[in-house]
């Protein structure tokens, strides 16, 4: 005769639930608590072939999370890296790769030198400066005197693009003489740069081809049609 249904205490049930700040922590959480539980079990499997056939097993099926990655040698290398970090570098397997080690992983990166430059003028850009001592660094001649315009005129629209809507070419060259520390004087050349109508012309372009393009008009339900009026049933007689 079967068991008669005891209805549980809801107390009870209550008691006994298990929340996530009351399990272990979970080294690689995108995997999910179930797989960190199958590499826990195989890390306490004594038979080292059957501990080797159920490592092969959970690297399939951390693979089949990513099904277009899961033959490429590179991805099988980083799977066989994630089952050694989730088992907290305690289980004891074969693997095709190099098992890697708790100094390496926990290895901090070195610092970045992040280049600190604070130009005087800031609307030319860190880059012109480059530019200046590539144009130091060539020979006299024609092309170094083209580069040199060249960058002249790339001063002047950066000018123009944040600051006044005019500037005269003898700024630019006091700027460029500036700059170079002497190197490059047009102070006293009879050069002309582009116009400045020319290269606010050129800006706008730039302008909008950056600028996210407008949405689409909405159609009207009546094709173009005009509505139809609607008549007001309560002004007739």
């Amino acid at each position: 005769m079967a068991e008669k249904y005891i209805k549980e205490n809801a107390n009870d049930v209550v008691h006994h639930l298990e929340y996530n700040a009351e399990r272990t922590h979970l080294i690689i959480p995108e995997y999910g608590r179930h797989l960190q539980k199958l590499i826990d079990q195989a890390t306490v499997i004594a038979d080292r072939e059957e501990r080797n056939k159920a490592a092969k097993y959970i690297i399939q099926v951390m693979g089949s999370l990513n099904p277009h990655l899961r033959d490429v040698p590179d991805f099988q290398h980083k799977l066989w890296d994630q089952i050694f970090i989730m088992s907290d570098f305690r289980l004891d397997v074969d693997s095709p790769y190099p098992i890697p080690t708790k100094d390496v992983i926990h290895l901090k990166p070195e610092r970045l030198p992040y280049p600190q430059k604070n130009p005087k003028y800031r609307f030319y850009g860190n880059n012109i400066k480059y530019m200046i001592d590539v144009a130091n660094s060539w020979e006299e001649g024609e092309m170094k005197n083209a580069l040199v315009k060249v960058i002249a005129n790339h001063m002047k629209k950066s000018y123009l693009s944040w600051n006044k809507d005019t500037v005269t070419d003898t700024v630019i060259f006091e700027h460029l003489y500036e700059l170079s520390e002497g190197t490059l004087n047009l102070l006293q050349s009879s050069e002309e740069l582009l116009n400045t109508s020319d290269l606010m012309r050129t800006n706008k372009k730039m302008s909008n081809k950056n600028m996210p393009p407008q949405s689409a008009k909405i159609k009207s339900n009546n094709n173009g049609k005009k509505p139809f009026p609607k008549k007001n049933n309560n002004n007739q007689k």
